[in-house]
């Protein structure tokens, strides 16, 4: 089930996978390459699909093949209470 959220200009829109923009390791751009590998997986295998996006490095693809999508579960909880006065 997908909860829709509001974003900052109003418009209501699912929420999306918050992967890292960069690699953490050599810095190349690997965020906008989430979408494109999903839709590769459909075909391919995980190395066809990351050499497909050009993702050569190990450590790029390290970044695309351990990310894990909290996004949808973390979307549940609320900050409604206030946390203890002793913190």
């Amino acid at each position: 089930e997908t909860v829709s959220t509001q974003s900052t200009w109003g418009a209501k829109r699912a929420p999306t996978m918050i992967i890292p923009v960069r690699c953490f390791t050599c810095g190349k751009v690997v965020g906008n390459k989430w979408d494109a590998y999903l839709k590769l997986m459909d075909e391919y295998t995980e190395g066809e699909s990351l050499n497909a996006l050009g993702l050569k490095r190990y450590c790029c693809r390290r970044m695309v093949l351990t990310h894990v999508d909290l996004i949808d579960k973390l979307l549940y909880y609320t900050v409604t209470e206030k946390p203890p006065s002793g913190m």
